[in-house]
């Protein structure tokens, strides 16, 4: 077990000395006569602590491949829900469930818990982990902010209750992170090459340097839900050829007709969904989410089930785009605009990411994490998203960056799909297909994961 920090057992010992004055508190867990539910606590823990991840994604966007951060989704939000489903009764957790996920720490019966507390030190713990890669200026941050919310939310519980809340939190995050260690990620970037029979016209050429982008093996990893991937699978694209009247050609074509123009709004279109540099693509996943909670001021459940929920089917989402993308090979728009359309200067608008083009991953990701954000809060409910309000200049370029709005989550989706079109990364044929393929996941998870 893990050490209590000075300033917990600071916050310990003050407690005792307020134990007279909390009696007398209409808020203290001690008049209620009963354990407090998650639900009474409001999500502004958790959102405290995305925020903190989206700084650590914006400071180390390529520490690992875009794609992989789909694992600190997962992972992280798992471990959120799990220090706090005790304290909802009418949920359930999801060992047992999840794949490999057997048995987590139980609380003690009969005893009483601060389920701010164990979020607290359960985020704590599983954000250091996943982050150890940062340098030690930003993992003090991680303590600073533990130390900052245990004083906040443990005000009126007794010290038992404080530490019994916090070991408990810690206890799940360890737990998770060690199933998490089994789930494969380390082989996913092994080296690797193209097979003999996806050399040639119309295939995907792997970098002559490896990149974390890559990630090949990540097909291999194992899902969070069983049989996620059942009907998944995606049609082969269109035959290659250099035909003018073919499929294929007409379809890169319309990549190369829709370069848009500098200040237009598909160019800004294109680089509000680049998210590297910046914000990581799971990143603004979270980032929406944190956005959604703190709007509609959630209480910690919903962020708990949410955070969970979305992470759960991104990741799952993920794993079966990055199996398709390796059972085609597909080539990038680029090589075929310049080697065949003969546009030899030409360059799509975003960086073309090192790995094979079909599906969208975009596309795919952000179609699952719709889907969980709908069934959570409601279709056609409108929403703007500020995730790069930080990096917004009206002066320099009016569009560049500006907070978009959307009908609803899955409209997002599908503008986050499409602007790879526009920043020439994507054929339109991948982009629907990898909406429908993330879709399907979601739809997969959602009838065999059971929160309630």
């Amino acid at each position: 077990m893990k050490k209590i920090s000075f300033w917990v057992m600071l916050l310990i010992a003050l407690t005792a000395v307020q134990c007279k004055k909390d009696l007398n508190d209409p808020g203290s867990n001690k008049n209620k006569g009963k354990q407090q539910l998650t639900k009474t606590y409001p999500a502004d823990i958790a959102v405290q602590w995305m925020n903190l991840m989206l700084d650590f994604f914006k400071t180390a966007p390529t520490a690992t491949g875009n794609a992989a951060f789909s694992r600190h989704y997962a992972y992280i939000g798992i471990a959120l829900y799990e220090s706090v489903v005790p304290g909802m009764p009418a949920n359930r957790s999801l060992a047992g469930q999840l794949t490999g996920l057997e048995e987590l720490p139980a609380v003690e019966n009969n005893q009483k818990y601060n389920w701010a507390l164990s979020a607290n030190a359960a985020l704590a713990e599983i954000t250091r982990k996943f982050f150890a890669y940062l340098p030690q200026s930003n993992l003090s941050q991680i303590a600073l902010l533990e130390e900052t919310l245990a004083i906040e939310y443990g005000s009126q519980s007794t010290p038992e209750i404080v530490q019994r809340s916090i070991v408990f939190g810690r206890e799940i995050a360890n737990a998770i992170y060690e199933w998490s260690e089994s789930d494969g990620y380390k082989n996913a970037s092994n080296p690797f090459s193209a097979p003999a029979d996806k050399i040639g016209p119309g295939f995907w050429v792997p970098p002559a340097t490896p990149s974390v982008q890559s990630i090949p093996y990540w097909k291999n990893l194992r899902r969070m839900v069983a049989g996620s991937e059942q009907g998944a699978g995606l049609p082969a694209p269109p035959t290659y050829s250099t035909d003018p009247n073919s499929a294929f050609y007409k379809m890169v074509k319309e990549v190369y007709d829709a370069s848009p123009a500098p200040g237009s709004e598909e160019r800004a279109m294109a680089f509000y969904w680049r998210d590297v540099p910046g914000t990581t693509t799971p990143g603004h996943y979270i980032s929406i989410l944190k956005q959604v909670l703190d709007n509609e001021k959630h209480g910690l459940d919903m962020a708990g089930l949410s955070f969970a929920m979305c992470g759960i089917m991104v990741y799952d989402a993920c794993i079966s785009t990055w199996e398709t993308k390796y059972q085609y090979w597909l080539t990038r728009p680029v090589s075929y605009i310049k080697n065949v359309l003969g546009h030899s200067s030409w360059e799509p608008t975003l960086g073309t990411p090192p790995h094979p083009e079909y599906p969208s991953a975009h596309s795919s990701l952000s179609a699952a994490n719709a889907e969980a954000l709908t069934s959570l809060f409601g279709d056609n409910r409108p929403f703007v998203d500020h995730t790069f309000d930080y990096l917004y200049n009206e002066t320099t370029d009016p569009l560049l960056f500006k907070a978009r709005s959307y009908s609803s989550f899955r409209a997002m989706a599908d503008e986050a799909g499409l602007s790879r079109l526009y920043g020439g990364i994507h054929y339109r044929f991948s982009i629907e297909q990898g909406l429908i393929q993330g879709r399907k996941v979601a739809a997969n998870i959602q009838q065999k994961l059971h929160f309630k």
